[in-house]
């Protein structure tokens, strides 16, 4: 996750938002981690569809 947000905040800047989709080349290849990454999204913190990228990392980091 943390990888993926310092990527697009470096090609878009700090304003750039993305949704947990933005983690998977292909949303279907791994169902798992898919649901995984859902789960953290919205039932563990309840972030809405789109977030800014700066947000998702702290909050990535400080899950670590």
């Amino acid at each position: 996750m943390i990888d993926v947000c310092t990527k697009k905040i470096a090609a878009k800047g700090l304003d750039v938002g993305l949704s947990f989709y933005a983690f998977f080349e292909n949303k279907n290849s791994n169902p798992e981690l898919l649901m995984e990454a859902a789960t953290w999204w919205i039932k563990t913190h309840r972030l809405d569809h789109f977030e800014k990228a700066t947000k998702i990392k702290a909050m990535a980091e400080s899950d670590r």
